[in-house]
């Protein structure tokens, strides 16, 4: 591993970072606070507006009066995947399954943590940095941008067949 050079340790520390997270707070609680954000995008972009008229008489600006009913619909649907969070959690540590939740965790977080690195390299590809020396050395960089490609081409196809 001594080829190494410094944007491969910090996609390292992402990607482990990830997986130690994952392990500690177990698989499901992941994937729960993981659908809890989906959700409560989706809530906040859905009703936004029915909860911004109810806002009028508060918030005179129009814009303000938007954002406040976005993130008042986001924050709450949060709070509301929090407790169910918590409740399941509970559970799991009732049944006896946290052991096998958390090793679940290990593969969420490792997934999720390739994730992010796929994207930061999707990212900087975008910029010159790609040409800089230690881009070009990255023993880690040059496999995600394998997963970077393979997963451009995929959603490019993707896009084709649904249009």
């Amino acid at each position: 591993m001594s080829g190494l050079n410094w944007a491969d340790w910090t996609l390292i520390v992402i990607i482990s970072l990830s997986s130690l997270m994952s392990l500690r707070r177990g698989f499901v609680k992941e994937a729960l606070s993981l659908a809890t954000w989906v959700v409560a995008f989706i809530v906040a972009r859905s009703f936004h507006p029915n909860l911004q008229t109810l806002l009028i008489d508060s918030i005179n600006e129009p814009v303000l009066r938007t954002i406040a009913a976005f993130i008042m619909l986001f924050i709450g649907t949060l709070l509301v995947g929090a407790g169910i969070n918590f409740i399941v959690g509970a559970l799991i540590r009732l049944t006896g399954l946290t052991p096998i939740d958390r090793m679940l965790g290990i593969v969420f977080g490792l997934a999720r943590g390739l994730i992010l690195a796929v994207v930061l390299v999707a990212i900087v590809r975008l910029t010159p940095f790609e040409q800089s020396d230690w881009w070009q050395n990255s023993v880690m960089i040059e496999n995600l941008s394998i997963l970077e490609q393979w997963s451009r081409s995929v959603f490019e196809s993707h896009k084709e067949t649904k249009v």
